[in-house]
């Protein structure tokens, strides 16, 4: 798997897609047929093909799905009452709305007017909150949910039961239990789950059950795994799957602590095989970097002389620093200063969150990530790319080489502006954090591709957009 793909959702999750694609298309013309028949805007449309008509449909549910992407709609782990969900519809119809409108002129004699696209805006609202509302009220997201057995519950069994402890990590499966495997350990292991001891086969209490998919969890494998049986099961349509499997595909990260080399041998491994991408690696990130420039050059003059109005004008603008990029190769990351000028004076520290050593304006600028922007530098200089783990300091590289296995593997791509861990996980200031991360980060290098990287920057959006840069 090297990203996401439509036909790996859950069934929820392609009606839901499908469900408001219908309601966003159906929504402009719905907005034709309803002007036709009171004429509240002085247009007719007898003359335009049903064929154009159907494409100005498409394109506007297009546009306005893309919207909805960047705003996190369609994130299955979306936290977020009714109230919320309908601002974002929101932003998401105005940003599809002003596309479209761009789009219009292309038209020619076909082009619609902009009153109509604006009441179809208006009725997309409507009908996709109407929708949002159904499912936040009933378990839309419950429907054909795969029936889940887990064999083991010792140590390894449990990260499951840490991880995925809530609903909202439970949304694309049903936990029907743990089987208890000799060789498991006693202690660190199932606590609060459902603990199955089988007395007769395995083969026959998942056919009976509806079992769906087996987790292999146990902790002591030889001699203790029922492969036969696991064959059985198997062939008779249940889904056989290993715990790293599992926990990558449901929780987006990969379980540094349950890695084994034969793992790592079979799978995709951790170092970019393609190198169509990797040849023109510079040229995109260096073209990317130059409209983002263009874009955002008024917002980083503002930025300056903020800084200078809030620290006096002999206050430095820039903060350089030394990072660890590719290969291991350190180089100096450029940012805006948003921490006092003596914020080390004491040693290197990891910034946490709520950092007292943060300025008032350093405050604003790391929330909406602003302070990041100095960094298209090191981006057109081919130092960094747009997507990727985020470059760490030498000082703590060293030491978490060390202390966490296959720590150095996300040096096998180029640090990145923004990256999986960052929109999954918030700043560490610790060593257990940056393990956290690793797992994003690994996860990000494993299924490193076009597509991945284009939900990244859409995600990055949505928290640039929304103030949630920490």
């Amino acid at each position: 798997m090297s990203s996401p793909k439509f036909r790996d959702l859950s069934a929820g999750s392609k009606s839901l897609v499908l469900i408001e694609f219908t309601c966003f298309s159906g929504a402009l013309l719905l907005s034709l047929y309803l002007n036709n028949l009171f004429h509240f805007i002085a247009y007719e449309v007898q003359d335009i093909s049903i064929n154009v008509l159907l494409i100005h449909a498409i394109i506007f549910s297009l546009v306005v799905q893309l919207s909805s992407l960047a705003m996190g709609l369609y994130n299955s782990k979306l936290r977020e009452n009714f109230r919320g969900v309908v601002r974002r519809l929101l932003v998401s119809v105005a940003i599809g709305f002003f596309i479209a409108s761009l789009i219009n002129p292309f038209y020619g004699e076909g082009a619609l007017a902009i009153e109509l696209l604006a009441t179809a805006s208006l009725l997309s609202l409507v009908l996709a909150s109407a929708v949002r509302y159904l499912t936040l009220q009933i378990d839309f997201f419950g429907f054909n949910k795969r029936n889940v057995l887990v064999l083991g519950t010792g140590e390894r069994a449990s990260i499951i039961e840490k991880r995925m402890r809530r609903d909202v990590d439970r949304q694309g499966f049903f936990m029907h239990g743990f089987v208890v495997m000799n060789g498991d350990t006693k202690h660190g292991g199932i606590v609060n789950e459902n603990r199955i001891t089988l007395d007769g086969s395995l083969v026959n209490y998942a056919l009976e059950h509806e079992i769906d998919e087996i987790v292999v969890a146990n902790d002591e494998r030889r001699e203790n795994l029922p492969v036969d049986e696991l064959f059985a099961c198997k062939i008779r349509g249940v889904e056989v799957t290993e715990i790293l499997d599992f926990i990558e595909r449901e929780t987006g990260q990969i379980a540094v602590n349950l890695i084994y080399p034969s793992w790592v041998i079979y799978s995709n491994g951790f170092a970019s095989a393609n190198h169509l991408r990797n040849t023109l690696d510079w040229v995109f990130n260096a073209s990317m970097g130059f409209f983002l420039l263009l874009l955002t050059w008024p917002v980083m003059l503002i930025t300056t002389l903020l800084i200078k109005l809030d620290e006096g004008f002999k206050a430095p603008i820039f903060y350089f620093q030394e990072r660890v990029g590719l290969d291991g190769q350190a180089f100096n990351i450029i940012k805006f200063r948003s921490m006092r000028i003596d914020a080390e004076k004491n040693g290197a520290q990891m910034a946490s969150e709520n950092d007292d050593r943060t300025t008032k304006i350093g405050k604003f600028i790391r929330k909406y990530r602003i302070d990041e922007l100095p960094q298209i530098y090191n981006v057109m200089c081919g130092e960094m790319g747009f997507v990727g783990p985020r470059p760490e300091r030498p000082e703590f590289v060293q030491q978490l080489i060390k202390n966490i296995p296959y720590y150095n593997e996300r040096h096998n791509v180029k640090p990145g502006l923004t990256g999986w861990a960052q929109l999954k996980y918030p700043y560490g200031a610790t060593e257990e954090d940056s393990l956290e991360k690793l797992k994003y980060d690994l996860y990000y290098i494993k299924h490193r591709s076009f597509m991945l990287d284009l939900l990244i920057l859409i995600r990055t959006v949505e928290i640039v957009l929304f103030g949630k840069g920490r």
